[in-house]
């Protein structure tokens, strides 16, 4: 609504579909402090007023922050309580449910971090810890120190990659998956033609799976997912996001969306029932060759290379 995919929308827009989503009985809104960035912070505490806070879970994120012009991550304890501070002010709210942290700091041990987010539990600022695109060494340290309620990775039919290790460490130590970009990023809802009706500021147009020389191939994923779909009676956005739906009741997907229609669609994919063959089709045609590039121009900044130094390396 705010940032990355295009122009940001128009903040009116944007606050009917929150309540439209929210009064057809979606309960977890999630936000972060750097989409605007701290724009669409500002625009979920408006629309949470009027009684609408009390029906939801609000989830927001910190740590990325951008420093001359370059992308930086920040998890020591002093920021970690600025940040918090800041964005219950931008939320209007006394207490965020779901606080993440969005990307590791591997400067600080992860247990300098969580001992902090600890402490606002236990001040009543936060209900509940995140973490955001982390290994599964850096969650089982910080699940170690306080109980990691949910880790937030991308997964969906063309990113599965967490399936090896993320998941099952997730689900070993109890902690809820919650899947961004189940739709992989727009891509099972149009396929090709999403590229072609981008803005010039939508980061997807940096994406290794988008670029010319990987989307003919990809392409092809697509069209085999919309002939399921057309056999299943629905639309491939909605199969490719029950296929998420079928992975497990840990597993909550977050679409994002900024149109009435395609909220319903999403809404709607709950009704789609795959069968074990169905799923087993699925994801045979979304191996690891059934897809070409990279989701991120790079492995900074997610799980890959996300662990942290050993606690007794931290000097505060």
């Amino acid at each position: 609504m705010s940032a990355f995919y295009g122009p940001p929308k128009p903040e009116e827009d944007m606050i009917a579909l929150i309540h439209h989503a929210v009064n057809s009985g979606i309960t977890l809104l999630d936000t972060s402090d750097m989409y605007g960035p701290f724009t669409n912070e500002i625009l979920l505490g408006k629309a949470l007023k009027g009684g609408v806070r009390e029906k939801v879970e609000l989830a927001s994120k910190f740590g990325i922050i951008y420093a001359d012009g370059k992308r930086d991550v920040r998890g020591d304890p002093a920021y970690v309580r600025a940040a918090c501070e800041a964005s219950l002010k931008r939320l209007e709210v006394d207490c965020i449910d779901l606080y993440y942290q969005h990307r590791i700091d591997t400067r600080v041990p992860i247990e300098v971090t969580i001992g902090e987010l600890k402490k606002l539990v236990e001040e009543g600022k936060i209900k509940y810890i995140g973490l955001s695109e982390a290994s599964a060494s850096t969650i089982r340290r910080a699940h170690a120190v306080h109980p990691i309620t949910a880790v937030q990775l991308e997964w969906s039919l063309w990113t599965r990659d967490v399936e090896e290790e993320i998941v099952p460490t997730c689900r070993e130590l109890g902690i809820g998956i919650v899947a961004y970009s189940p739709l992989g990023r727009g891509f099972f809802s149009s396929g090709t033609k999403l590229i072609e009706n981008l803005s010039n500021n939508d980061f997807r147009k940096n994406l290794p799976r988008f670029q010319p020389e990987n989307l003919g191939h990809n392409k092809i994923l697509y069209e085999r997912v919309s002939e399921i779909a057309t056999r299943k009676g629905c639309t491939p956005s909605q199969l490719a996001l029950a296929w998420v739906h079928h992975q497990g009741d840990d597993v909550c997907p977050i679409p994002g969306t900024t149109k009435i229609e395609n909220l319903k669609q999403n809404i709607g994919a709950l009704s789609v029932k795959l069968t074990p063959e169905e799923m087993a089709e699925l994801e045979s045609i979304a191996s690891a060759d059934g897809v070409k590039g990279d989701r991120y121009e790079s492995t900074a900044f997610t799980w890959k290379t996300a662990d942290t130094p050993p606690l007794d390396s931290w000097k505060a």
